[in-house]
């Protein structure tokens, strides 16, 4: 299999690099990159974030990049959406009323419940639901890393690959045709985490 190149888009705000090192180490030729060309000629493409909502969404825009996202999603290559790159894919967040989502996954992004600390900062167990193909070879009760103090809620419930529990049931993973988005880090969660991006990668080269 051909190494595969996987553009990490480069919007210019937040800690980008750790996403694209985990994707090297995994086997891909990946570059944090806000070049148009290459994003479109990757095989694959990853939206990191970390931060607020409305400042991750503008500097989207302000890069030119949304309609890079929707392109490469409509275009079916495989998408992967990290922390607040998985909540930027939807319509809205309760963090900044006013700022249009992405929209590529119905829904709503919450505050977790006012009676558990925020943000979660800590290792929390998935339950998988369903065979999704990015967790091949996990345990059916992995570990990751998750940094948070809001969660996405799916209009349609057959999205969700993966929750955890944290005061209520949190959306850990989503699933929308060749898109991918998991709230927790896999590039801090060590084995499981890794194993994760070696799929996505897999994936990525077929």
């Amino acid at each position: 299999m051909p190494t595969p190149l996987i553009a990490v888009l480069d919007y210019g705000i937040g800690n980008l690099r750790s996403a694209q090192k985990a994707l090297q180490k995994v086997g891909a030729d990946a570059r944090l990159t806000n070049d148009a060309s290459l994003i479109r000629d990757a095989h694959a493409a990853v939206l990191p974030g970390v931060g607020n909502f409305g400042a991750c969404m503008n500097a989207v825009r302000e890069s030119g990049m949304e309609d890079l996202v929707h392109e490469r999603v409509d275009g079916g290559a495989p998408f992967l959406g990290i922390c607040v790159g998985m909540q930027m894919l939807f319509d809205s967040s309760e963090e900044s009323p006013g700022v249009a989502g992405l929209g590529v996954v119905s829904g709503a992004v919450r505050y977790l419940p006012d009676t558990v600390k925020r943000p979660q900062m800590q290792w929390n167990r998935l339950s998988l639901r369903g065979s999704d193909p990015l967790f091949a070879g996990l345990p059916a009760e992995s570990w990751m890393y998750f940094v948070h103090s809001l969660h996405c809620v799916p209009s349609d419930s057959s999205h969700v690959a993966a929750t955890t529990d944290y005061g209520c049931e949190v959306t850990a993973a989503v699933r929308r045709n060749n898109v991918f988005a998991v709230q927790f880090h896999p590039e801090k969660s060590a084995a499981d985490g890794l194993a994760l991006l070696r799929n996505f990668v897999n994936a990525a080269g077929r």
